[in-house]
């Protein structure tokens, strides 16, 4: 059956009707098969993401032709995530490192960072950010790539994710401006103080963990549960970032599908839900000053 494919158009229709027929689940960058066979067939080949449709009908050699096909069929037998399969992820324009160590970069945060968080830093400046639970460091190192006149930390509890992190700011070439570093959220940052902090959190309940794709099995459950309710560290960064933001800083938090829960929980809270281009998709904005007027309310839900 494979013999027939030849040019780079025919691996990338084939794996994208291989996986379809497979019954993949698509969520870790891409949303579809298509998107992607594309991105597997083009990184092994070692060409742009944006190759010129030109270049589709191009033959591959007996060794490239193996080589896609064995990693097509790893994706369907496996159900790896693709990025994991080539070691390389495309986040807010740039290309990471990717492999267990980290959650494949895939983060709705993306389209903030390339929009230049506006509007909510608008009339804001800043010098020092924070990308919080970072894992790979896709989105510090993103933040520093987009904004050359910022220092980024990247802060997270795993070691191994840091050591992939770093490997990331290598590979972006940041390193005079990022560094990352061990530590319990905020346990490890004292007398720190950031204009803007993000985080993409842990915020998958245990019951939604075990109910997920095959496809999620293969990435670090440390960096996607957060307890029954998905929010164990969501409420822990509410409640201690006003010690670390500046008086007019911002803190921006994806918690996803625990974004009900955590209105319900928290009503009075004036979280500014993000809208993106598809839509709300669990991404809050706040204000300091907000943090600290509701704060007792923050801890009384914490203690619940």
């Amino acid at each position: 059956m494979t013999a027939e494919l030849a040019t780079i158009i025919d691996f990338i229709r084939f794996g994208a009707s291989r996986f379809s027929a497979a019954g993949l689940t698509f969520g870790h960058s891409y949303d579809n098969a298509m998107d992607e066979a594309t991105h597997l067939v083009l990184q092994t080949l070692h060409l742009p993401h944006d190759l010129s449709p030109a270049y589709g009908q191009a033959r591959l050699t007996a060794a490239e032709r193996s080589s896609v096909l064995e990693l097509i069929e790893r994706r369907v037998s496996e159900r790896t995530p693709v990025a994991y399969l080539t070691g390389k992820a495309w986040f807010a324009g740039l290309e990471f490192l990717s492999d267990r160590r980290a959650l494949v970069p895939r983060s709705p945060i993306a389209e903030l960072i390339l929009a230049g968080f506006s509007p909510w830093l608008d009339d804001r400046e800043v010098i020092r950010a924070l990308d919080l639970c970072t894992g790979s460091g896709c989105i510090g190192i993103a933040m520093a790539s987009h904004n050359p006149d910022w220092l980024v930390d990247l802060v997270d509890i795993s070691d191994e994710a840091l050591a992939l992190a770093r490997e990331n700011i290598a590979y972006q070439q940041v390193g005079d401006r990022v560094r990352a570093l061990a530590s319990d959220l905020f346990a490890g940052l004292e007398g720190q103080r950031y204009e803007l902090i993000v985080s993409n959190p842990p915020y998958v309940t245990e019951q939604e963990f075990d109910a997920l794709p095959a496809e999620y099995a293969h990435e670090p459950k440390l960096g996607l549960t957060a307890g029954a309710d998905g929010l164990d560290i969501a409420l822990r960064i509410l409640l201690d970032a006003p010690q670390y933001l500046s008086d007019d800083g911002v803190l921006i938090v994806e918690v996803g599908e625990s974004e009900r829960a955590l209105a319900e929980l928290l009503p009075s809270v004036p979280f500014n839900w993000v809208e993106f281009d598809v839509g709300q998709m669990g991404v809050f904005v706040i204000d300091r000053a907000d943090l600290i007027e509701h704060g007792e309310s923050i801890r009384a839900a914490q203690r619940s």
